[in-house]
């Protein structure tokens, strides 16, 4: 069966390990990180045959370096990598940072609003979100009870103003408040794609199984958060929630596939 990672961060080898290290502080993760450079990646990756790959801009200095960084390793492995850029609402050359990004052959966006500093219903995301609509799919991270950046309350006000952009919330569309974002948003939005990244850590079968059934196995996507978890081990987690056959293989590819035309790749 094929498998596409929807979820994953690579950087370059001379700041993956700090990097890994610095987003896992973050969260107040204590546990054993991989250092974030495709080679492991590609070492932890048994059995899955694709993976998107993407990178944070905490400044907006930080952007088009970091889609040069992107491109360069998806260049190298087109077989095995699918990639996003990086924005930042702050950008003074946000037409600029798109066209580049695009011209690049990057397929999307990601944004972490709590580690950017910024609300998804703010006018800097608003305006972001305006260029993006119908052209290219932003991956949100979505959700974290210690802040307020990206909560359902946030998230809502954008798939409402933009419903031509397509979202995928990551983390279920709410980190650590997995189940209340399901009550606020599964099958509200036809915009709203959900990945099962850094979730199924924090729960039995039958949470995990109950979140899936709330979006619709049509509606998530699987994903590892690498290099924060072993893909090996996030794969070895969804395949041990015993799915149906035919959900397990829209999650593990097909919706990727339908989603970013994948298709006709081998």
């Amino acid at each position: 069966m094929k498998v596409f990672d929807a979820h994953c961060h690579i950087y370059p080898a001379k700041i993956a390990r700090k990097a890994a290290q610095t987003t896992a502080a973050f969260y107040n993760y204590t546990g054993e990180t991989l250092d974030g450079t495709v080679q492991t990646l590609f070492a932890h990756g048994g059995g899955i045959t694709k993976f998107l790959v993407q990178s944070v801009a905490t400044r907006p200095d930080q952007v088009q370096h970091i889609n040069e960084f992107i491109a360069r390793e998806v260049a190298q492995f087109p077989d095995r990598l699918y990639g996003f850029g990086a924005l930042h609402p702050d950008s003074p050359t946000l037409e600029e940072d798109i066209a580049h990004l695009r011209a690049l052959g990057l397929h999307g966006v990601k944004l972490h609003p709590d580690i950017q500093g910024f609300r998804l219903d703010d006018p800097r995301c608003f305006a972001l979100a305006e260029q993006c609509e119908g052209v290219l799919p932003l991956l949100l991270h979505t959700g974290d009870s210690r802040y307020d950046f990206s909560n359902p309350n946030r998230l809502i006000p954008l798939l409402r103003r933009f419903p031509r952009l397509t979202v995928i919330g990551a983390h279920f569309g709410g980190y650590t408040i997995w189940q209340e974002a399901a009550r606020q948003l599964a099958g509200r939005f036809e915009n709203l794609w959900v990945d099962c990244s850094s979730s199924f850590f924090a729960m039995d079968v039958a949470a995990g199984r109950a979140l899936i059934d709330a979006y619709g196995a049509d509606r998530v996507l699987f994903g590892t958060d690498y290099p924060m978890w072993d893909p090996q081990h996030e794969l070895a987690r969804l395949r041990g929630m015993r799915l149906a056959p035919e959900t397990e293989r829209k999650i593990l590819y097909d919706n990727a596939a339908a989603l970013f035309g994948l298709e006709g790749e081998n």
